[in-house]
């Protein structure tokens, strides 16, 4: 999956007589970002902190990733001061000054996530009354810029901008468009637009290869949900090889959906899907999941499954488990729900 953050060039071509205020703030934006992204680098502490701290917003633990955002926030990357403003918002559940200063800093240095975040903004008050302070943005102008900086990028090819153009307009060509060109999360809410059934002029039967279509191309993509999606296709297929296949392969990208069904299946003798039992994988796996005690009640489920597993080991068995855990933490990325950025 793509994960670089969009930046911006400044427009080019013949400078109209009149130009308007709105384009001449857009420029300086632009090319505000331009001098800002030219110094912005991380020294070690601050890029593993940056690493840490997405990390543990992707587990759904935003109070403990605040802090080494902020460490790499304060050596001027701009999407460290975008999750910042996510997890500080996300922990308050509305935007306070201190989510909204991390996204204007983001936004300053042209990441357009930030822009879309400050232009769908209702806490602000000055905004709602319309009487914010000279220089300030409204989230209407906000999210101007955001398209404006969005259509720069997707001129260019730029799948994820496409993407983007899709939030800030909701016109599905965008969501295609992106789908398309490669974007592995836009084929992903493609092929889940098209199962709640979008798409009204595709028939029964294209509708079915479409889903399958962009499914697999998210997944083949590198996008975890992706993978787990086309492995659900694949039930539906009666495709149990490549069920497995693409559940093992959510599985090992950290996705904790692919982690608790392949672990549950490793512990069932005979398993539904064909999995080969192995109790140690099983119990291994599903113990990774107990480090994830924020949000999304993946312990809760754990607690329902393991100790039937456990019951069926010896000691040696579990102490094997033990030591299986250790080795994949180590040579797996980290644990994550694989959240949406927006």
């Amino acid at each position: 999956m793509e994960t670089h953050t969009s930046t911006f060039v400044v427009f080019s071509g013949k400078i109209e007589p009149l130009i308007s205020i709105k384009r001449i703030m857009i420029c300086a934006l632009l090319l505000t970002a331009i001098t800002n992204n030219a110094y912005a680098e991380l020294n070690t502490e601050q890029k593993l902190a940056k690493t840490k701290g997405i990390t543990l917003y992707n587990q759904y633990k935003a109070i403990s990733a605040i802090p080494y955002l902020k460490l790499a926030a304060e050596g001027g990357d701009g999407e460290a001061m975008y999750y910042l403003g996510e997890a500080i918002r996300k922990n308050n559940r509305y935007m306070n000054v201190e989510a909204q200063k991390a996204y204007e800093d983001s936004a300053a240095l042209g990441n357009i996530y930030s822009m879309i975040r400050l232009g769908r903004s209702t806490d602000d008050p000055c905004t709602e009354m319309n009487n914010c302070p000279k220089g300030k943005k409204s989230a209407q102008e906000w999210m101007d810029i955001a398209k404006k900086s969005a259509d720069l990028d997707a001129e260019r090819g730029n799948s994820e901008s496409m993407y983007l153009l899709y939030e800030i307009s909701g016109d599905d060509k965008w969501l295609e468009k992106s789908a398309a060109s490669g974007f592995s999360l836009a084929q992903f809410r493609l092929a889940t637009k098209y199962q709640e059934g979008g798409g009204f002029s595709l028939l029964p039967s294209n509708r079915l290869d479409a889903i399958e279509r962009w499914m697999k191309a998210s997944a083949e993509g590198g996008y975890p949900p992706g993978m787990m999606g086309f492995a659900a296709v694949s039930i539906e297929k009666k495709d149990l090889e490549s069920f497995r296949n693409w559940n093992e392969k959510a599985a090992a990208s950290g996705y904790v959906e692919g982690v608790f069904g392949y672990g549950s299946y490793l512990g069932e003798n005979p398993s539904n899907y064909g999995f080969k039992p192995d109790l140690v994988k099983s119990y291994a796996l599903l113990s990774l999941l107990f480090e994830l005690d924020g949000g999304g009640n993946v312990r809760r489920d754990v607690e329902d499954v393991l100790p039937d597993i456990a019951k069926k080991m010896s000691p040696e068995q579990i102490n094997e488990a033990k030591r299986f855990s250790e080795g994949w933490k180590s040579s797996h990325p980290p644990l994550s729900f694989f959240p949406d950025k927006l």
